[in-house]
């Protein structure tokens, strides 16, 4: 009884998170689609808006999302000298999705060929035969880390 208590618990503080935007699913169902509003750490004029479902009664939410990521304030040198220039790029953020190990990433990765932020959201647990993803993309274009972009190309 204890173990359902606490797990009442840590639901209903979840459940109070503050979202950019949270959708009910219907009446008859416990499943929401919840949005938040990601601030890239290192490059603090790109958002992403992550979209989820969050299931409040289930021990592990659906492995579906959508991501969309744009510019909304300064794309400075300064932070394209700090970012992981790999292939492999960065995780940004990251939330659980269930007590069993799935979680929802969001890895920026830097494409030096079309001066371009990719962001790529994604489940680490396999749900029926597919790994759920969504990519969303920030030109450097007509910003001020334009010069380092074109002074880094891999042309």
């Amino acid at each position: 009884m204890k173990k359902l208590i606490t797990l009442m618990l840590v639901l209903g503080l979840t459940a109070c998170s503050e979202d950019a935007g949270k959708v009910s699913l219907g009446l008859f169902t416990t499943k929401d689609v919840v949005i938040k509003s990601e601030q890239d750490p290192k490059i603090s004029g790109v958002t992403c808006h992550i979209s989820h479902i969050e299931a409040d009664l289930d021990f592990s939410d659906p492995s579906d999302m959508s991501i969309a990521c744009r510019q909304t304030g300064s794309i400075l040198p300064e932070h394209m000298a700090n970012i992981d220039l790999s292939k492999n790029g960065e995780i940004i953020f990251r939330e659980s999705k269930s007590i069993l190990f799935k979680s929802l990433k969001v890895r920026r990765i830097y494409d030096s060929k079309t001066k371009t932020l990719m962001y790529l959201s994604y489940s680490t647990k396999e749900t029926n035969g597919s790994h759920h993803h969504a990519l969303s993309t920030v030109p450097l274009y007509n910003t001020q880390a334009w010069s380092w972009a074109e002074a880094h190309s891999s042309h």
